[in-house]
C-alpha cells in the first residue's frame, strides 16, 4: 500500500485531521516533504497540492519500479495522454526500451530530456506531487531534474521517506525547501482516533506508543482486541499491522544502529553515557543516525535518549529470542553504574526459575522505594514476586501484596492487575485478598465505572469481617459519588462504612470513613459536616492511609471552600511530603492541586503555576485520569499566563470526564470552560458550558455554593447576554442558600454580579456601592478583588464618572500586575490605557454610526460575524469592514475589550 495511505483514509473519516505544514511553505514552488513510513506524508502532499491552486497531477512509484529505468518518465506520460508531447515521450521510451545502453546512450538521453521538457511545458496548469519518491527510479530522477530547470514555475511537491533529503542536489530543483511531517499532537491524534470511540487514557496511551505517527496510531487503535499484557511486563505485543510499519521505520537504518536501540529499549532509562560505553566511539555516531531516521530523541536536558514512538523499544525487545535477551541484560548489568538497575538487569540475565534472581529484584525495589523511583519499584516488585516459588507461601504473598501496592501508588494499571492475579490466585488470607483488590480498586483511580465485579470478589472474600467490609464500602462510596453522581447514597455508604469500623475497633478505617462521610455532607449542605470532620480529626493518624483520605486533606479542602487559603496551605505542606514519600501518585496530584488552588486564591500565582505543571506532569506520565489535573491546570493558566492554554486543558478535562462518565470533574472542567469563554468574551458559549454545569450540580444534590462556585459566573454570563430576570433569580437563590448554611464567603462575588445587574438596568450608584464594599471584602483574595475593582472601573465609565473609573481600573492593574496574573493585568492595562486616552470631562472619539453601534452591541453580547450578519440582513464581509471601523473609533483590538466597552445588546 502507498505510504501513510492508512492515515489519509481515516482522515476522511475523522474529519479535517491534517498534518501540520509550515505556512510560509505555501509560497514554495519546489518542497520536499520527508519522515518516517506512515507519517502523513501523502496526506501532507495532497493537502498542500490543493491549496497551491491549480490541478494536481499525481505520481506514485512502487518499490519495484526503482530498478526499472525510466519507470517514473513513462507514469508521467501516460498520465497526460491528452497531449501530443506526452505520447510523443511515451513512444520514445516504448522504442528506446529495447536497445542496448538504455538508456545511456547520449542521444537517447538527449532526446527524452527534451521531449520531457517539452510535455512539462506544453502539460496545463498543475501541481507535480510524485509520492513515495524514495523509490523514483535514478533515471527518470536524472531527467526530470534537468527538465525541471527549464519549467522552473511548475509547482513540485516530492513526499519521501527519507531520513534527510539533500535538497542542494535534489531532482526537483536547487532551491526546493524540505520539510518534516512533525508528528500529531495528543489533540489531533485523539480526532483521528474518534472514530473508534475509544477513552481519553487509551489515546492517551496509543499516542505515547505511536509518538504521534498517524498510521502507526491507526493500527495500534485497528487491533482487534487487546493483546495481553505479557503479565505486566511491559507494554502489550504490538498487531502485525504496527509491527510491519515499525519494522519498515527501523529498516530505514543500518543493523548496527538497531543493535545499540536494542540495548536501549532493555534499559528502564538509557542514557547517553551508558550507551557510550556498550558502543564505544561509535556510539555518536549511531545514535546521530537513529536521531536522523527520527527513531530516537538523543535531545533530553537530563542526559537520557527516549524513543520517539515508545513502539519501537516494544518492537526491538519482542524480536529477540529470550537467551538473547538474557546475554544482553547481562552487558547491561556490567556496563550499569546505578546499583538498582545493575541489579535489575542482574535479575533479569538470570533465568526466571533461579530464586536468586527473585532476591535481586526485591533488594533493587526497596531501593527504587527509598529515592523515589516508583516506576522502576513497580516492576521490579512484580518481576520479585513472579520469580519467587510458589511453595514459600508467606515469601511469595509478601511480596505480591507489594508488588499490587506499588503499582497501586504510580497509577499502573497493567502491573496491579498482573500482581493482583498472583496474590488471588494463590492460598491467601482474607485480609491479603481484600488488600490486593482494594488497592486494585485504588489503582484505578477516577477510573472506577465497570468495577462492579472487582467489588463483588472483594465483598465476597470479606464475607463475615466489618473491617474488611468497611475498606470496600468508603470505595463503593466514592464510586457511588464520582460515577453515579449520587452523593446521597455516597454518604449512606459512608455513614455504614464508619459504623462498621468502629465496631470493629479498626480506628484507621473509622477516620477514612468518617472523612468521606463529612466529604459528602458538605457537599449536601449538612449541618453535621465539621462535626463528623471534628470526629475524624480526633482519631490517630497512621501512615497507612493515603495522603489525599486524611481528615487533614479535607480540613485543608474546608478551608479552602471558606477563603482561607493560608490555612489550607499550612495545612498541605506536609501532606505533599508524606504523599511524594510514600510515592502514591493520585494522592501527589490530588495534593498539589490543593496548593494551586491555595496559592492562587492567595495571589501567588507563580506558585500556583509551579504545583499545577507538576499536578499535570505527574498526571501525564502515570495511568491517572487527567481530568482533575485539567481543571486545576485550566483556572491557573487562564489566571496567571495564557488563556488559550487554559481553554485546551478545559476542553481535555471535558472530553475526559465525558468519556469515563466521571460526573464531579465533568461539573468542575464545564465551569473552567465557561468561566475562560466568559473572560475571553464569548458568553454565548459560555452559558452553554455553565447551563449544564447548573444541570450536573443540581442531579447531583450539590447544595452547598462554596464547593463550585458556578452561580455568579453564570449570572454574569446571562447579565452580559441580557437576561436579567433570570440572572436576578439565580442570585436571590444562591444568595438565600449561602445564608442559610452560612457561607458568608460565597456571597462577595454574588455581590459583584448583582452590581452588574444594577448597572444593565441603568442604576449606576447602586452598583459602584455594591462593588466597593464587594471589593472591601475580597481584600484577603487579590485576584477576586481586583476582578471586582476591574468591574467597578467599567462601571463607574458606564456612569461617566471617568476619574473614579481610571483609579479603579489603576488599583486593578496593580494587584494583577503585583500578583503575576497576565491576562487580567492585560485587560487592566487596556481598559486604563481607554481610560487616560480622553481628557476627564470629554469624549473626542469619533461617533458611532446607528449600523455601527447596533453592531457592536450584537458582537459584545457573543453574537457570531455569521449571526450578525443574519440579523441585520447584510452580508457577513460587510459585519467585519462595521467591525473593524468599531474597534478603530473606539481603541479595541478583540471581542474581550468590546464586551467591556458597549452594553450588549439584548435577546
Amino acid at each position: 500500500m502507498p505510504d501513510s495511505a492508512m492515515w489519509m483514509n481515516a482522515s476522511h473519516e475523522a474529519g479535517p485531521v491534517l498534518p501540520v505544514v509550515p505556512e510560509d511553505v505555501h509560497g514554495t514552488r519546489r518542497v520536499v516533504l520527508f519522515g518516517p513510513p506512515g507519517s502523513g506524508k501523502t496526506t501532507a502532499a495532497a493537502a498542500l497540492g490543493r491549496r497551491l491552486g491549480p490541478p494536481v497531477l499525481r505520481l506514485a512509484p512502487r518499490p519495484q519500479d526503482a530498478r526499472v529505468p525510466c519507470a517514473g518518465l513513462l507514469e508521467l506520460a501516460l498520465a497526460l495522454p491528452a497531449l501530443p508531447a506526452a505520447r510523443e515521450l511515451a513512444a520514445a521510451l516504448d522504442e528506446a526500451a529495447g536497445r542496448p545502453g538504455f538508456p545511456d546512450g547520449a542521444g537517447r538521453a538527449l532526446r527524452l530530456r527534451r521531449q520531457t521538457a517539452a510535455l512539462l511545458r506544453d502539460a496545463p496548469p498543475m501541481t507535480l506531487v510524485v509520492d513515495n519518491a524514495q523509490w523514483l527510479d535514478p533515471a527518470s530522477a536524472a531527467v526530470l531534474s534537468w527538465a525541471l530547470r527549464l519549467t522552473p514555475d511548475l509547482p513540485v511537491i516530492a513526499a519521501e521517506r527519507t531520513p534527510r533529503p539533500q535538497t542542494g542536489g535534489h531532482w526537483c530543483g536547487e532551491d526546493t525547501r524540505a520539510v518534516r511531517i512533525p508528528p500529531l499532537t495528543t489533540s489531533q491524534a485523539a480526532a483521528l482516533l474518534s472514530p473508534y470511540r475509544l477513552a481519553p487514557r487509551e489515546v492517551t496511551c496509543i499516542h505515547a506508543r505511536s509518538g504521534g505517527n498517524p498510521a502507526l496510531a491507526l493500527a495500534l487503535a485497528d487491533a482487534s482486541r487487546p493483546l495481553p499484557d505479557r503479565d505486566g511486563e511491559g507494554e502489550s505485543a504490538l498487531p502485525p499491522t504496527a509491527r510491519r510499519l515499525v519494522g519498515e521505520w527501523l529498516d530505514e537504518v543500518p543493523a548496527r544502529v538497531q543493535e545499540l536501540l536494542t540495548l536501549a529499549a532493555l534499559d528502564d532509562r538509557p542514557d547517553l553515557e551508558l550507551l557510550g560505553r556498550l558502543a564505544g566511539p561509535a556510539a555518536e555516531v549511531l545514535l546521530a543516525q537513529a536521531e536522523a531516521a527520527g527513531l530516537l530523541d538523543a535531545g533530553q536536558p537530563d542526559g537520557t535518549v527516549r524513543f520517539t514512538a515508545s513502539a519501537i523499544g516494544t518492537e526491538l525487545v519482542a524480536r529477540l529470542p529470550g537467551h538473547a535477551r538474557r546475554l544482553l541484560h547481562a552487558r547491561l548489568a556490567e556496563a550499569s553504574r546505578d546499583s538498582v538497575r545493575r541489579d535489575r538487569h542482574t535479575a533479569l540475565a538470570a533465568d526466571a526459575a533461579d530464586p536468586r534472581s527473585a532476591l535481586h529484584a526485591a533488594r533493587a525495589a526497596v531501593r527504587a522505594r527509598q529515592r523515589g523511583d516508583h516506576a522502576l519499584a513497580a516492576e521490579l516488585s512484580l518481576l520479585a514476586a513472579q520469580r519467587t516459588p510458589h511453595d514459600d507461601g508467606d515469601l511469595f504473598t509478601e511480596r505480591a501484596l507489594a508488588a499490587v501496592r506499588d503499582a497501586a501508588h504510580y497509577g499502573d494499571l497493567p502491573r496491579g492487575r498482573a500482581a493482583a492475579r498472583l496474590v488471588l490466585g494463590h492460598d491467601t488470607t482474607p485480609d491479603q485478598r481484600v488488600d490486593a483488590l482494594v488497592a486494585l480498586i485504588d489503582a484505578s483511580g477516577q477510573y472506577l465505572h465497570g468495577a462492579d465485579e472487582l467489588f463483588a470478589d472483594a465483598l465476597h472474600a470479606a464475607a463475615g469481617r466489618p473491617d474488611l467490609t468497611a475498606r470496600l464500602l468508603i470505595r463503593k462510596s466514592i464510586w457511588a459519588n464520582v460515577n453515579e453522581g449520587d452523593p446521597q447514597r455516597a454518604c449512606d455508604l459512608a455513614g455504614r462504612a464508619t459504623a462498621l469500623a468502629e465496631s470493629a475497633g479498626d480506628m484507621t478505617t473509622t477516620a477514612m470513613a468518617l472523612t468521606m462521610q463529612a466529604r459528602l455532607q458538605r457537599i449536601l449542605g449538612h449541618p453535621d459536616a465539621e462535626t463528623t470532620l471534628s470526629r475524624a480529626l480526633s482519631l490517630p493518624h497512621t501512615a497507612s492511609t493515603p495522603a489525599n483520605g486524611t481528615p487533614q486533606h479535607l480540613a485543608a479542602r474546608h478551608a479552602l471552600f471558606d477563603d482561607r487559603p493560608e490555612e489550607a496551605r499550612t495545612a498541605l505542606l506536609p501532606l505533599l511530603v508524606e504523599a511524594e514519600r510514600a510515592g502514591d501518585a493520585e494522592a501527589t496530584v490530588d495534593i498539589l492541586r490543593s496548593l494551586a488552588e491555595a496559592e492562587l486564591r492567595a495571589g501567588r500565582c507563580a506558585r500556583a503555576l509551579d504545583h499545577a505543571h507538576r499536578a499535570q506532569a505527574l498526571t501525564d506520565k502515570t495511568s491517572l485520569s487527567p481530568a482533575p489535573a485539567c481543571y486545576t491546570s485550566a483556572l491557573v493558566e487562564g489566571a496567571a499566563r495564557r488563556t488559550d492554554l487554559a481553554l485546551v486543558h478545559a476542553r481535555r478535562g471535558v472530553d475526559t470526564a465525558r468519556q469515563e462518565d466521571n460526573k464531579v470533574f465533568l461539573s468542575r472542567n464545564l465551569f473552567a470552560l465557561g468561566h475562560l469563554l466568559l473572560a475571553t468574551g464569548r458568553p454565548k458559549e459560555a452559558l452553554e458550558a455553565l447551563e449544564e454545569v447548573r444541570d450536573l450540580e443540581g442531579f447531583q444534590q450539590v447544595r452547598d455554593p462554596s464547593v463550585l462556585r458556578w452561580h455568579p459566573e453564570l449570572a454574569e454570563t446571562l447579565v452580559v447576554l441580557g437576561h436579567l430576570g433570570k440572572a436576578q433569580s439565580l442570585l436571590d437563590d444562591a444568595r438565600r442558600t449561602a445564608i442559610d448554611l452560612g457561607r458568608h464567603t460565597v456571597l462577595p462575588p454574588l455581590e459583584r454580579t448583582q452590581a452588574l445587574l444594577d448597572a444593565a438596568r441603568g442604576d449606576y450608584d447602586t452598583a459602584a456601592r455594591r462593588l466597593t464594599d464587594a471589593a472591601d471584602h475580597l481584600r484577603p483574595l487579590p485576584l477576586e478583588r481586583g476582578r471586582t475593582l476591574l468591574a467597578l472601573s467599567h462601571t463607574e465609565r458606564r456612569g461617566r464618572r471617568r476619574a473614579s473609573a481610571r483609579i479603579a481600573a489603576q488599583s486593578a492593574a496593580d494587584l494583577f500586575t503585583a500578583h503575576q496574573a497576565h491576562p487580567w493585568a492585560e485587560s487592566a492595562a487596556h481598559t486604563l490605557r481607554r481610560l487616560e486616552a480622553v481628557p476627564a470631562g470629554s469624549d473626542t472619539r469619533p461617533p458611532l454610526t446607528s449600523a455601527e453601534q447596533r453592531c457592536a452591541e450584537l458582537a459584545a453580547s457573543g453574537a457570531s460575524n455569521r449571526d450578525i450578519a443574519t440579523t441585520l440582513t447584510v452580508s457577513v464581509k460587510t459585519v467585519e469592514a462595521t467591525l473593524t471601523r468599531v474597534y478603530r473609533k473606539l481603541g479595541l483590538h478583540s471581542r474581550f475589550q468590546l464586551a467591556h466597552a458597549v452594553t450588549p445588546a439584548r435577546e
